[in-house]
Order: structure tokens, then C-alpha cells, then sequence
């Protein structure tokens, strides 16, 4: 379970962590943290948002359909470019979103927000 909260990591100043890393470093997995350096901004695969796909790293498989059909109802879209265009949903709250549908696919229950 996280340590730490993932948007206080991705609100830092100076800035430390871009949405990916922000949600893997709230689960404290550091290999993934470094993976993540290039995810954020839209350059997470097919352009996924970043939270949602470290989200999607630390949770089993079989949840990954759950977490982005749950990720898309509450924000609009999978998507970076369209989440920020489209839909005006703050990356702070891509993050959010992310390290909360993380840590309910991990545990399988709504966590408490």
C-alpha cells in the first residue's frame, strides 16, 4: 500500500515527478519510477495518460479493463491529450484518480477519499 500520496509527490516545487512517476513513487517501486521517466505529458503508450498507466503497472491484469473503464467514467478519456483539450481535467487530478483506482484494484474495495 502507498506510503506516501501521489499528488503531494507530483506537486512538489521544485518539480520531481511527472504524473507516472508520482503514482508508482506513492507505492514506493522505484524501478518503476524510473521507468516512468518518459510517460508523462502524453508519452505513455498509444498516448494513455500517465497516472492511469502506472496505475495499470501495479495492478494484476485481469483488473486493467475495470481500472480504465473506471478511470474513463470519472475523468472522460484514457486519453492525455484528450483529458487536457477535450475534457479541461487537471493532470493534478489524472493523479489522483490514478493512485486511488491503483490502490482499490490492488485491494479490490473503494478506498476511502
Amino acid at each position: 500500500m502507498p506510503k506516501q500520496d501521489a499528488v503531494e509527490i507530483y506537486s512538489r516545487i521544485p518539480k520531481t515527478h511527472n504524473c507516472a512517476q508520482a503514482v508508482a513513487a506513492a507505492f514506493e517501486q522505484q524501478d518503476l519510477v524510473d521507468d516512468m521517466k518518459s510517460c508523462g505529458g502524453g508519452r505513455a503508450p498509444e498516448g494513455r495518460c500517465g497516472a492511469l498507466h502506472a496505475a495499470l503497472q501495479l495492478v494484476d491484469e485481469d483488473a486493467h479493463r475495470e481500472l480504465c473503464r473506471e478511470f474513463k467514467a470519472r475523468a472522460g478519456s484514457e486519453y492525455c491529450h484528450e483529458l487536457k483539450k477535450e475534457f479541461k481535467f487537471p493532470c493534478q487530478e489524472c493523479v489522483r484518480l490514478g493512485d486511488m483506482l491503483a490502490r482499490k484494484f490492488m485491494r479490490g474495495t473503494e478506498p476511502d477519499i
